[in-house]
């Protein structure tokens, strides 16, 4: 017998539709020689810290950090109140049986085709703890009945499938590693709970960075000098490429006279026919870029549709980065066309490297239909949407009509000090464009010929400087699948898309296809960040992540996320092993909690949330470190004592806070910033009797008598 262990319930039942003729079983299908069950995705997760101390207390702490395990465990999944989960432990125990079942011999891994459902299905296999049986790997491209009875055929030893299982099992120890320490370091510090991650943060991070450009941006004045006249019946525009500054209107106006002057002669018309080509075949990236700018449709919509379609065997597998097919499918892709060019929709089948090209697919081909058309009424509204727009583009990149066009460039010399183009176009066969909407429309030019005179009167206009843009879906993601990559506000359409794959296929991109959707939704479930329409902008919350973890010393940007993701595509390849991998990341977290400073002013540690301060000098109640400040707890009686936790962009460490509620003063602190001129400055933080308990700056030398006090209390 074969026993074929499915990720999801789903899934089972679509390996059964393609076996056929199986009979249904408590948590099985048996039948034709086959057993078909199912985990509920992940029915195993990483042990908590508490499981490798051994602690019974719930409560976080800063003993058993940070928690680097020898050798990582997993346990059960439970419930959110940490209890046992009776279904979960129920299906595990129907798959540990059929496991050591004596009749079967073989056991098949369908686990969705990623890194993910690769190790999902291994650690049930892992913990059921059977040997001796072979092990096989069911990969599936879509869920249709025929691709699976094609699959079952063709099974392959799972064991070639080893590397996507290292760089899985590596990912998951890694984003342990970081979302255990960091989260619970920097909860315990701030008394908030704040999600570290190894992707949520620069996710994060770049929304709070664009967002605090916006909101520091200082508009600058410029001229530009244009010239906006009547030739032939038509206003004719034409736009300098000089610019001058605010100081410089003289020179503006100067340049103006100069080209006013001149005579405006078109030296050169052409006018050519092209072909226009489709879009690309859909990532699932670019296919959520294009729901989020014209439907706005959230990621996290977009991709619950998806993966439903494909669950129900409309589309191929939904979380793909690739816009190209595989070469070895295109039998697969003539008997679609086949099925959709008797709906009456004009393709033919078109073997161009534009569509196959094996040199830029990691794991999967582009998104598509399959042969298994829905009708109408079987889905809803939304899903319609997303099917007929992953359906038109695939009509769209093999339509049998050409897209045809008339393009016509027009150069007009003014003077010989610069030379103008003008540019437009007319659709004379729509192609393509009958199936899909595309953004060219028709732009006609004025009828001038070679040897014509413009009209020109050039004038100077104020302008200013505008701040970039808020992150949408679709310049968001562009800007995680290549954060290193400057952002084009209009990108050539010939442009080579070879920089994006090479960073995909180097591990530069912040999270995955996969994992990319789910990410930047905790990051709005955590009220991190807010999407309204295809906006991102960043929130109180996310401003308090990102200037905390700055604050703590905890970097997390593009760099250093990139870093470990081309590790972990070096344990894909075989160039790194898990083990080294992880040990890069323990490095990196490690240097957050090994802190030594030299001396006293050069401490940053503000200590955790609730460590006692001293006392305060206007109640005498005592002084805690708070969330933002070391604070008096007698403020619900109306005690208003507290000095901030960051003064000037330097942190006040809670050895300096204590020194200034006993001596009232700090010993001198460098690294201040100061915010009217961005120098840095050195000083003392001190207690003025008369100031009502605030802390003010003391740039004089602290008196002897200080001095000594403080080297005694720093003996203690």
């Amino acid at each position: 017998m074969i026993l074929i262990i499915a990720e999801k319930p789903s899934l089972a039942r679509n390996i059964v539709a393609g076996i056929g003729d199986m009979r249904k079983l408590s948590g099985y299908y048996e039948g034709q020689g086959y057993i078909v069950t199912w985990a509920f995705g992940h029915l195993f997760s990483l042990c908590d810290v508490e499981d490798y101390t051994g602690s019974r207390s719930a409560k976080w702490s800063m003993d058993n950090l940070p928690c680097f395990p020898t050798e990582f465990r997993f346990k059960l999944r439970t419930g959110d109140d940490k209890k046992p989960d009776t279904g979960v432990n129920r299906q595990f125990e129907v798959i540990k049986r059929l496991c050591l079942r004596t009749d079967v011999d073989t056991i098949v891994n369908a686990g969705d085709a990623d890194r993910e459902g690769e190790i999902i299905v291994r650690l049930c296999i892992r913990n059921t703890g059977v040997t001796g049986k072979a092990l096989k790997r069911l990969w599936l491209p879509d869920q249709t009945p025929e691709t699976v009875a094609k699959a079952l055929s063709t099974l392959k030893d799972e064991s070639e499938y080893d590397s996507l299982a290292d760089e899985g099992f590596a990912r998951t120890y890694i984003d342990w590693l970081y979302g255990v320490n960091l989260t619970r370091y920097a909860t315990l510090k701030t008394g908030s709970l704040l999600r570290v991650g190894r992707v949520i943060v620069p996710i994060v991070r770049a929304i709070y960075d664009r967002d605090m450009s916006i909101k520091n941006f200082s508009p600058e004045l410029y001229y530009a000098i244009a010239s906006k006249e009547q030739t032939k019946g038509e206003e004719i525009e034409l736009i300098s490429r000089e610019r001058f500054d605010k100081d410089s209107q003289a020179r503006a106006l100067e340049l103006c006279a100069k080209y006013n002057a001149s005579r405006a002669i078109v030296t050169s018309k052409k006018t050519k026919k092209e072909t226009i080509s489709p879009g690309k075949l859909f990532s699932l990236s670019k296919l959520q870029n294009l729901l989020g700018k014209k439907y706005k449709m959230s990621m996290a919509e977009s991709l619950s549709i998806v993966q439903k379609l494909y669950e129900e065997g409309y589309l191929t597998y939904p979380r793909t980065n690739s816009e190209y097919l595989a070469t070895t499918e295109k039998d697969k892709i003539k008997k679609i066309i086949s099925i959709i060019k008797g709906m009456n929709y004009p393709v033919e089948f078109k073997d161009k490297k534009t569509i196959f090209d094996d040199s830029k697919i990691e794991s999967h081909s582009a998104l598509t239909p399959t042969y298994k058309i829905p009708k109408k009424e079987h889905l809803s509204d939304r899903e319609l949407l997303v099917y007929q727009t992953v359906f038109r583009r695939f009509v769209a990149v093999f339509c049998a009509n050409e897209c045809l066009a008339q393009k016509t460039e027009i150069t007009i010399d003014v003077g010989g000090y610069e030379v103008f183009t003008l540019k437009g176009i007319i659709i004379l066969q729509k192609g393509f464009m009958q199936y899909e909407d595309s953004e060219r429309r028709d732009k006609v030019l004025p009828p001038l010929e070679k040897g014509d005179e413009v009209a020109i009167n050039f004038k100077p206009l104020e302008k200013q400087t505008t701040p970039p843009r808020h992150y949408t879906i679709e310049t968001l993601n562009n800007y995680l699948k290549n954060p290193f990559k400057e952002e084009k506000r209009a990108e050539s359409e010939k442009e080579s898309d070879d920089e994006d794959y090479r960073a995909i296929f180097e591990g530069l991109e912040l999270g995955t296809e996969a994992t990319r959707t789910g990410i930047i939704d905790n990051a709005r479930k955590s009220g991190y960040i807010e999407l309204k329409k295809d906006v991102y902008t960043i929130l109180p919350n996310g401003i308090f992540l990102i200037e905390t973890l700055s604050r703590l010393g905890i970097t997390m940007d593009k760099y250093k996320t990139s870093e470990l993701g081309k590790a972990l595509k070096k344990v894909y390849r075989g160039a790194m092993s898990v083990e080294e991998s992880v040990q890069l990341a323990q490095a990196e977290i490690n240097r957050v909690f090994v802190k030594a400073p030299t001396s006293i002013h050069e401490d940053t540690d503000t200590g955790l949330y609730g460590d006692k301060v001293g006392v305060c000098p206007l109640c005498g109640k005592d002084v805690v470190k708070g969330k933002y400040a070391y604070g008096c707890r007698g403020y619900r009686e109306g005690c208003k004592f507290k000095v901030g936790i960051s003064i000037c962009g330097r942190n006040i460490s809670i050895a300096n806070a204590r020194l200034l509620l006993e001596i009232g003063t700090t010993e001198v602190i460098s690294g201040f910033i100061s915010p009217r001129t961005g120098k840095e400055f050195s000083g003392r933080l001190v207690l003025r009797e008369n100031g009502g308990g605030r802390a003010e700056f003391d740039f004089s030398p602290m008196p002897p008598e200080l001095a000594e006090r403080v080297a005694q209390i720093l003996k203690k």
